[in-house]
């Protein structure tokens, strides 16, 4: 182990939980209220809201204290949060709450973010795995042959199943075993939702991991120390993708994330 290695792991593990308890991070969602084309309220907030082709509406009056993006003044009539699949999407505050629009599968929501939120105020951390250097191992990244990518039907966290866009997969050799693992393109990088014999047991019951992007020859590293917790391990109001088949390894990574910690 070089300490350059195990620094950066620790300023990793030092981002990663001071970014999921920051005012509107993942321990603040309290909701996520999916809309329909008529008006309805949302418990907790002022205001009527409801989903059309442009995005989440929203009536209400100035009282109500609703600021949608910059706007000078609160909202007093109606007005458009366009969701995050655009490209200028909004948000509106009420307070110290941020309000996020959504898209998933042409279904529109909208997520709160309350910095009050029990979750956030009892979080003492994340557990994790010691840093080890014999869990960041090689990897070649080969695409999908045909358009160089494929959607497969997976369960998500809240019991609906939802296409995952895949486009190829890695192989790896770790602890002794050589293995191939379902990946997706994020921008450059890589990432996989993954389940190991550790999972549901000594670690949450999955993890997302993330690999650089790979070279022309597909080379890339895949390093188990930064698999991390998903959104829905946070908060229960996230959609989470559980790993597409062939993603379950059948050993135990005893490395990364591996719970949320309370006081």
């Amino acid at each position: 182990m070089t300490a350059t290695a195990a620094e950066d792991w620790k300023r990793w593990s030092d981002g990663r939980a001071a970014s999921v308890s920051s005012p509107h991070g993942q321990l603040a969602l309290t909701g996520t209220h999916w809309l329909e084309p008529g008006p309805v309220e949302i418990v907790g907030l002022p205001g009527h809201w409801w989903a059309d082709a442009e995005g989440v509406r929203v009536r209400a009056a100035a009282a109500d204290g609703i600021t949608v993006g910059g706007a000078d003044g609160p909202v007093d009539g109606e007005a458009l949060l366009r969701p995050d699949t655009d490209p200028a999407a909004d948000t509106a505050t009420l307070g110290d709450v941020l309000l996020v629009p959504i898209e998933r599968e042409g279904e529109l929501a909208l997520r709160v973010f309350d910095p009050a939120a029990p979750r956030r105020t009892a979080f003492a951390g994340i557990s994790a795995y010691p840093y080890s250097p014999e869990w960041a191992v090689p990897a070649v990244f080969t695409p999908f042959e045909e358009d160089g990518a494929q959607s497969v039907l997976v369960p998500n966290a809240d019991g609906k199943e939802r296409p995952l866009a895949v486009t190829g997969q890695i192989a790896f050799t770790v602890a002794g075993e050589h293995r191939e693992l379902t990946v997706s393109r994020s921008g450059d990088r890589l990432t996989g939702v993954i389940a190991d014999a550790t999972s549901g047991i000594g670690t949450y019951r999955f993890r997302f991991i993330t690999l650089p992007a790979p070279d022309a020859d597909g080379r890339t590293v895949l390093d188990l120390n930064r698999a991390y917790l998903p959104p829905c391990a946070f908060a229960d109001h996230f959609i989470c993708p559980f790993p597409p088949p062939g993603n379950r390894l059948d050993f135990a990574v005893e490395a990364g994330e591996k719970q949320v910690l309370t006081r």
